[in-house]
C-alpha cells in the first residue's frame, strides 16, 4: 500500500506521455505505437532500469491487451465497408496466412540455417498483420472502402489462424490428417461464437433498460469478452469470436452507440498504449544489437518475398486488379502481434526462442518504419488514394472541436409542452438547427412544418455560441409551450 501513490503517479504519468506522443507522431508522419516502444525501452533496463522478463506474463497481458484491440476493431468497421471485400478478406486472413509461413519457413531455412521446425515458427509470427497498426495507420490514408475493407478485414481475422499456427508449431501437436479439421473447427467454432454472442448482445442491449447511459459501452465490451472465453472453453478460436462479436454489435442498432465507439476507442488506445510499452520494457537493447542481422533478413524475405506471393495467390480467384495486389502486399503492416506471439515458444522453453523474441521486434520496428511511413505515398504512387475519398470520421471527436460545435439530443417525454409544436415555432438561436429526430425508431430530416410528438428524439446541431440559449429555450418550451416567452418562461 505504501508504494500505490508511486505506482499510480507512474503509470498515469506514462499514459499521459504516451497520448502526447500521438501529437508528435502526427507531425512525424510515424505511427505512433513506435513511440510507445519506445518509451517502454527507455522505462527498462538499459534506460530507468526496470527489469522486466516474464515470457508468460508478457504473454498473457498481451493476449489481453490483443482481445481489447480486436474489440474496438471489431466495433468500429462497418460492414457497408467490408462486405464488397468478403472474398479477399477472408482469403487474405488464411490462405495468405498458410503461404506466407511456407515460404517464409524455407527461405529462412536456407538463410539463417535455422532448422525446419524455428524456420516455420519464425514464418508463423511473422505470417499475421497487426490490428492496431493497420487501424491506426490505415483509415487515414483515403483508398477506396473495397481496398482498405480487405485490409482492415485481414488485420482483424488472421490473428486467429496465425496463433493457431504457432501454438500448433510450438507445442509440437502431431501432424496427422486430424489437424486440418481441428483447424478448421476452431475457425468455423470461433465465427459462428462471435455471431451468436453478438446477435444475443444486440437484442438484448436493444431491450435493456439499464438505470445509466455509461453502462452499455460497458456491457458491449463485456459481451465482446465473453464470446472470447466461451470460443477457448469450447476449442475455438477465441480471438476471431471476439472480433466478429464486435462487429455484429457494431453493425447493429445499439442504444448510445456513438457512447460505445468512443468508450472502445479510448479503450482500444489504452490497450495499445499498454501493450507495447510493456513490449518495449520486455525487450533488451543489447540483446537486440545481435539480432539486427536476421531481423533484417527476416524482415526482407517478407516484406518482399511473402507476402507479395501470398497476396497474389490469395487474390488470383477475385481477379485483383495488379495496382490493388501491390497495395495489399505493402499494407500488410506489422505490430505488437508477431512480438506477442514470439512470447509463446518463449514461454514454451524452446530452444532459440529468445533470438526469435528479439529478431521479430526488429522486425516489427523496421517494417512499422518502412511501412507505416510511406503507405500513403504508396497509395498515390499507384493511383489508389483521392483526396475525394471520404475518410472515416467520428462525428463527437476532432471535427466538431475544429467547428466549435455541439449535438444535443433531446427527448420529448410525456407531458411536454413540446408535443405539438411545430419547428418553426421553436424559434432556436441562430448557429443552432433541429437536424435530425428519430420517431418509431425511424429517422427524417425535419423541415419548418415539421410537428412534434411525444417521445420524439431530437438532434440539435449548435455553435458553442449559441448553445446555451438554444437549451434555455427548448426548456422554456418544454415547460410553457410555444407561448412561453408571453409566459413569462426564460427555461432558466
Amino acid at each position: 500500500m505504501d508504494n500505490l501513490p508511486i505506482i499510480l503517479g507512474a503509470g498515469a504519468g506514462v499514459l499521459l506521455l504516451a497520448v502526447l506522443a500521438v501529437r508528435v507522431s502526427i507531425r512525424l508522419g510515424l505511427p505512433s505505437l513506435l513511440l510507445y516502444l519506445g518509451i517502454g525501452v527507455l522505462l527498462g533496463e538499459s534506460g530507468l532500469g526496470i527489469e522486466f522478463e516474464d515470457a508468460t506474463l508478457t504473454q498473457a497481458l498481451g493476449l489481453a491487451a490483443l482481445v481489447m484491440i480486436l474489440i474496438e476493431g471489431g466495433l468500429t468497421t462497418r460492414w457497408s465497408m467490408v462486405k464488397p471485400a468478403l472474398g479477399p478478406g477472408i482469403a487474405l486472413s488464411t490462405v495468405a496466412v498458410g503461404v506466407s509461413i511456407a515460404i517464409t519457413g524455407v527461405a529462412l531455412h536456407y538463410l539463417l540455417g535455422l532448422d525446419w521446425r524455428a524456420a516455420l515458427l519464425w514464418g508463423g509470427v511473422l505470417a499475421s498483420t497487426d490490428a492496431a497498426a493497420v487501424f491506426s495507420v490505415l483509415r487515414g490514408v483515403g483508398v477506396s472502402k473495397r481496398l482498405a475493407g480487405a485490409v482492415e478485414l485481414e488485420s482483424g481475422l488472421n490473428d486467429a489462424p496465425a496463433y493457431i499456427a504457432v501454438v500448433v508449431i510450438a507445442t509440437g501437436v502431431t501432424v496427422d490428417w486430424t489437424l486440418p479439421l481441428l483447424v478448421v473447427y476452431q475457425l468455423v467454432a470461433g465465427a459462428l461464437t462471435g455471431l451468436v454472442f453478438g446477435w444475443v448482445g444486440s437484442r438484448a442491449l436493444r431491450k435493456a433498460a439499464l438505470p445509466a447511459t455509461g453502462l452499455y459501452p460497458l456491457a458491449t465490451v463485456a459481451m465482446c469478452v465473453v464470446a472470447y472465453s466461451s470460443g477457448q472453453l469450447i476449442g475455438a478460436s477465441g480471438l476471431l469470436a471476439t472480433y466478429v462479436a464486435g462487429v455484429v454489435l457494431g453493425n447493429s442498432r445499439l442504444p448510445h452507440r456513438s457512447d460505445t465507439l468512443s468508450f472502445a476507442e479510448g479503450l482500444g488506445w489504452l490497450a495499445q498504449i499498454g501493450l507495447f510499452v510493456l513490449l518495449g520494457l520486455f525487450a533488451s537493447p543489447e540483446r537486440l544489437l545481435h539480432a539486427i542481422v536476421p531481423g533484417l533478413v527476416a524482415g526482407a524475405v517478407v516484406l518482399l518475398l511473402a507476402r507479395p506471393i501470398a497476396v497474389l495467390l490469395s487474390t488470383l480467384p477475385f481477379k485483383v486488379p495488379w495496382r490493388e495486389q501491390l497495395f495489399l502486399s505493402w499494407a500488410g503492416l506489422r505490430g505488437a502481434v508477431p512480438i506477442v506471439l514470439a512470447t509463446i515458444p518463449l514461454a514454451e522453453g524452446l530452444p532459440g526462442a529468445q533470438r526469435l523474441v528479439d529478431a521479430v521486434f526488429v522486425v516489427v520496428v523496421v517494417l512499422t518504419l518502412l511501412q507505416g511511413a510511406t503507405l500513403s505515398p504508396v497509395a498515390r504512387m499507384l493511383g489508389l488514394s483521392a483526396e475525394s475519398e471520404p475518410r472515416e470520421i467520428q462525428v463527437d471527436s476532432a471535427p466538431l472541436d475544429e467547428l466549435s460545435a455541439v449535438l444535443l439530443q433531446v427527448r420529448i417525454q410525456n407531458g411536454s409542452q413540446l408535443h405539438g409544436v411545430y419547428l418553426r415555432e421553436l424559434r432556436l438561436p441562430d448557429g443552432a438547427t433541429v437536424s435530425l429526430i428519430v420517431r418509431d425508431g425511424k429517422s427524417f430530416t425535419p423541415g419548418p412544418d415539421s410537428r412534434l410528438q411525444r417521445r420524439d428524439q431530437l438532434l440539435v446541431v449548435t455553435t458553442e455560441e449559441a448553445r446555451s440559449v438554444a437549451e434555455r429555450r427548448l426548456r422554456a418550451v418544454d415547460r410553457a409551450g410555444r407561448l412561453a416567452r408571453w409566459r413569462g418562461e426564460s427555461g432558466r
